[in-house]
């Protein structure tokens, strides 16, 4: 309802590589903060190819929703990239209260995107919320109790709690009923009237955790306390956690990358080469990685593939290669099937030297 958001159009990844070489030249600074309220995967992944294409040395960092499109290898084309750091929005850590605000992420979402995020050497930082409408007391400690999981999990590495407040261009402020909350304040004065008070009867006793919720981060976010009950944080009685005590681990074992055949097979290790050829049909073929050298052994078919296929892979190839024209490629030279290499330990041999799809 904001005109300036409604009429946000983000632009291209050429030009903003533009404006980022030219603020360079004109103050010596690599490092830069990308300040969209959610910057989109899609553009996000643009420029980390642009920047890798022109070879530019960055540091950078944005805000983002925790959308499923960021899978291990776009978070890892990121890091590639210079990106260092993702702030997001895990707000009240409740399903029932992120599917009320339309946040359309789930708690089993966010913690495989973080995962993604720090498996791939990105900090992750997470915005928190309590004193949502109709959140209750229990609803409180158990979202208290899955940050203290995805910190304890190595997930999130830093996080903040806000206390909600009510704004006129929010959609709760707009249709304060939908949300079963009423507006009760303030009088309007004749400049402006943003910032509203709000009764909520179905909500639990937000007071309470104010200096719980804000105490126990900060010790999490040092390493310390993650072991202690949730009681411990707070003066006044609080409900025991219901959630499982395995619950985020649970999610972050049951990732699983799904491929789309549409998506974009980049390598970013250097050309491959044959090593030695042997005897009986094998070839040792070498591989130089982002941080090691690998030799593996394949048969020739194989490696000879690789050898000729791999640099037409590489950022800064005029064309970009799809999964499905890698697999095709792969059949055609091997007989073997892209499910069949998926499910090799070349694979993930690959993977480890550099092969992401995004």
């Amino acid at each position: 309802s904001l005109d300036y958001i409604s009429r946000y159009e983000p632009i291209s990844a050429s030009l903003l590589c533009d404006r980022i070489e030219a603020i360079i030249a004109q103050t010596g600074e690599h490092g830069f903060h990308f300040v969209d309220e959610a910057a989109p995967p899609a553009l996000m992944m643009e420029l980390a190819v642009e920047i890798i294409r022109r070879k530019l040395t960055v540091t950078w960092w944005t805000n983002i929703r925790f959308e499923k499109t960021f899978t291990p290898g776009l978070c890892r084309l990121l890091r590639e990239s210079g990106c260092i750091a993702v702030s997001g929005g895990l707000e009240v850590a409740s399903d029932r209260l992120l599917a009320l605000m339309q946040k359309g992420v789930t708690v089993a979402q966010v913690t495989r995107v973080c995962g993604a995020f720090t498996q791939a050497g990105i900090m992750v930082h997470a915005y928190l919320m309590y004193g949502f409408p109709t959140q209750t007391d229990q609803e409180s400690i158990d979202s208290l109790e899955v940050v203290r999981q995805l910190f304890n999990e190595g997930v999130v590495q830093s996080g903040f709690w806000h206390r909600f407040a009510m704004t006129s261009h929010s959609p709760i402020g707009l249709a304060p009923q939908t949300f079963q909350v009423e507006k009760v304040g303030p009088v309007f004065d004749g400049f402006a009237d943003n910032d509203n008070y709000h009764s909520d009867p179905l909500g639990g006793n937000h007071e309470n955790f104010d200096k719980g919720l804000k105490t126990s981060i900060y010790n999490y976010m040092n390493g310390e306390g993650l072991d202690l009950p949730l009681q411990h944080w707070f003066e006044e009685e609080v409900p025991k956690t219901h959630l499982d005590k395995e619950l985020i681990g649970s999610f972050l074992q049951s990732v699983e990358e799904d491929y789309r055949i549409n998506a974009r097979v980049i390598f970013l290790g250097n050309p491959p080469s044959i090593h030695q050829a042997q005897l009986n049909g094998y070839c040792d073929v070498h591989f130089y990685g982002l941080q090691e050298e690998c030799i593996i052994e394949l048969n020739e078919v194989e490696a000879r593939w690789i050898v000729d296929f791999f640099p037409s892979l590489i950022i800064g190839n005029d064309t970009a290669t799809s999964l499905d024209v890698f697999g095709q490629s792969y059949q055609n030279a091997t007989g073997y099937t892209m499910t069949d290499l998926l499910d090799s330990e070349l694979w993930d041999v690959l993977k480890d030297m550099g092969l992401i799809v995004v």
